[in-house]
């Protein structure tokens, strides 16, 4: 990829570049590292060995905090999300929650992990779409009383088996006493960050939100590397291989904003009971009338899926070999010893054990498949719990 001044870069890209990146998307409208194992260390699979076993430092700092302060705070987040944020259902201080925003034909605009640092203060840690924009363009008119801007915060994620003990190591005392999706406010290193018991994998790990990010992330980033080295710390990409087994979507492959919440198992993020928020008159229609479409999950033949899917595999039916649906995001699993994939089929065809196929560019035939429910597989230690397909509705608040 072209490396320029045309596209934001994040406080830790140079810390990356020193790490020895290999590959880069663009996220959020910034430099995203998704490669650092040579291949002769395995690629990505290489990765996903490291990360099961040891703990390993993610640079994930695309995941831009958007945050929305004011008295107005909790009644705009609930005008904004799918879910219920007030009553019994209000989301405490010191408390993070997956959520889903919506557009008025219920079309999926963001899945982010929303923090609430304070009575009239939230984050969002935003997936892959314009979300500041979208919340300023809501409140244009300044129907809520609450500001909504971007701040300077970078997180890093660390990930892994060890990732506990490497925390502890760096100071944090009550790093075991933590609980899925609460917050501490805290230093490391001499800056302030926010830990959340959070991360994009099926293993243990956290996310650690560096305020004053432009400052103090070579500080942050070079103490947890020191930190880490007695347990074999590695840098490297969010793994797509622990996400889709774990059951965790990603934003712009596994939905987007043509795919409502109903169709990628997100219902439980839905309450209709709720007085008003964008997109429940739509989101209300679909309930009521079902879905055509629905993303599952597969398991399919052919070689080892061992980088990113380029484009939407077509899925065919197993006896006409017509394309009925596609393939969402496919890879290699070492913990399953077998290919799998989310893809988007007709909801009469979601059930698990159905016959499919599916034609993988490097095969010349189309490749035997079989439909799958999700997750593939529990997260290890049973943490981490997804909160895509199969999630559990409650388990982060």
């Amino acid at each position: 990829m072209l490396i320029s001044t045309r596209v934001r870069k994040s406080p830790f890209w140079h810390k990356s570049v020193e790490h020895g990146v290999r590959a880069a998307s663009i996220y959020n409208r910034m430099y995203h590292p998704r490669l650092y194992f040579s291949q002769e260390e395995g690629g990505v699979l290489g990765e996903y060995e490291h990360l099961t076993r040891h703990v390993t430092l993610w640079n994930v700092a695309v995941e831009r905090q958007i945050r929305i302060k004011g008295p107005d705070a909790t009644g705009f987040v609930d005008y904004l999300v799918t879910r219920s944020m007030t009553g019994d259902k209000e989301l405490a201080p010191g408390k993070a929650r997956y959520v889903v925003l919506c557009n008025r034909h219920g079309g999926i605009v963001n899945d982010p992990v929303l923090l609430r640092l304070a009575e009239d203060e939230y984050w969002m840690s935003i997936s892959d779409s314009d979300v500041a924009l979208w919340a300023q363009g809501v409140n244009v008119e300044g129907r809520f009383d609450v500001e909504v801007g971007e701040l300077d915060v970078a997180p890093v994620q660390l990930q892994g088996p060890d990732s506990a003990a490497v925390l502890k190591d760096a100071g944090v005392e009550t790093v075991d006493e933590m609980k899925f999706f609460n917050l501490l406010e805290t230093t490391l290193f001499g800056c302030d960050v926010v830990i959340s018991k959070t991360g994009f994998s099926g293993e243990e790990g956290f996310e650690i939100y560096l305020r004053n990010a432009t400052r103090d992330a070579d500080a942050l980033w070079d103490g947890l590397v020191a930190v880490g080295e007695p347990y074999f710390l590695r840098v490297i990409a969010p793994n797509h291989i622990s996400r889709i087994e774990a059951g965790i979507l990603s934003y712009g492959q596994d939905m987007d904003l043509e795919t409502s919440p109903f169709e990628v198992g997100l219902d439980w993020q839905v309450d209709l009971d709720k007085p008003d928020f964008i997109g429940k008159a739509a989101l209300q229609r679909i309930a009521t009338r079902g879905v055509e479409r629905k993303l599952i999950g597969l398991v399919f033949g052919g070689r080892r899926v061992d980088w990113y899917n380029a484009d939407f595999w077509p899925v065919l039916d197993a006896d006409s070999q017509e394309p009925i649906g596609h393939v969402t995001s496919a890879f290699y699993s070492p913990g399953l010893g077998a290919n799998i994939a989310f893809a988007r089929v007709p909801a009469d065809r979601a059930e698990p054990g159905q016959p499919l196929l599916v034609k993988e560019p490097a095969s010349v035939e189309p490749v035997s498949a079989e439909t799958r429910a999700t997750p593939f597989s529990m997260p290890r230690r049973g943490l981490n719990r997804p909160v895509g397909m199969g999630g559990v509705p409650g388990a982060e608040t």
